[in-house]
């Protein structure tokens, strides 16, 4: 008697079959530290090959090398409690108050525009007109307001870095499930107790979010605010080291004060990070 034999697929090779898969580009499979790496190289490379073939005038584009002796000068300089750590201080004075400010200002119109239809009707028009306009145009006004000092600094700084906090604000209050505003609204829940144990802790993603482009845009406000308005910080460090055409320590300016740029976003991804520790963030992460 004939046996036949019927092969059946496993449980595992049933999974394999019918699970679909992303298939992944090289080039996302490449770690971020050697993805960075290649990129900086390429940078240097591409800025040595202009410079050395002089396709840019060296009083316009100093050499890599150049820009990197100056780094070491100004770097020595801070070390040393020298007159640019006042003025690194200064700036660095500058970028927390006008942050700390555009804080609470931005959060509170959030709220406003984000809770009230008074605000998102009346408030948030006037908002989006101011912050379409050139906000450069805005830094001898607060000059004249508030002085050469660090008020007039700080007040632009929070100015550049308030709307995107009021945005992200707005945005999180309004990014509740309407399933769960129902829930709460049948539990006899208060405007305050629901804007507080359900809207907030639903949109810290978008408030966030926020809070990560202000910190990028304070650092300019400052800096501009020292242009056009003098002052004793690295703004006006590079503004006379560019009068005096002096390319490398301008270049050398500008990426410390990009370290101190940076360091204030990373201060914020690590709170989010440790505040919205359910989210897993993908964009704008600088995980290695």
């Amino acid at each position: 008697m004939t046996e036949f034999q019927t092969n059946h697929p496993t449980d595992e090779e049933t999974v394999q079959e019918t699970v679909w898969e992303q298939e992944v580009a090289f080039i996302d499979s490449v770690p971020r530290s050697v993805a960075m790496t290649f990129v900086f190289v390429v940078f240097i490379g591409t800025w040595q090959l202009v410079t050395a073939l002089g396709m840019v005038s060296p009083i316009i584009l100093p050499t890599p090398m150049e820009t990197f002796k100056d780094m070491i000068f100004v770097g020595q300089n801070l070390l040393t409690g020298g007159y640019m750590l006042d003025s690194l201080w200064i700036t660095i004075l500058e970028v927390i108050y006008g942050f700390a400010l555009a804080i609470a200002i931005g959060f509170s119109l959030g709220v406003l525009v984000g809770e009230t239809a008074f605000g998102e009707k009346a408030v948030m028009p006037y908002l989006v007109a101011i912050d379409t306009m050139p906000k450069v145009a805005f830094a001898p006004l607060f000059v004249a307001w508030l002085g050469f000092g660090i008020e007039s600094k700080v007040a632009l700084a929070a100015f550049i870095a308030t709307f995107p906090i009021v945005v992200g604000t707005a945005a999180g209050l309004h990014a509740a499930d309407e399933n769960a505003r129902m829930l709460f609204k049948t539990m006899g829940a208060s405007r305050m107790q629901t804007l507080i144990k359900m809207k907030l802790p639903t949109g810290l993603p978008q408030i966030f979010t926020g809070l990560k482009i202000g910190a990028v845009g304070v650092m300019a406000g400052a800096i501009t605010g020292e242009f056009l308005g003098g002052g004793k910080g690295f703004g006006e460090l590079i503004r006379v080291a560019a009068s005096q055409l002096n390319t490398p320590r301008v270049f050398s300016l500008i990426l410390y004060l990009s370290v101190v740029g940076l360091v204030l976003y990373l201060i914020v991804q690590w709170t989010q990070r440790r505040v919205v520790f359910w989210q897993k963030e993908t964009v704008g992460s600088y995980d290695g």
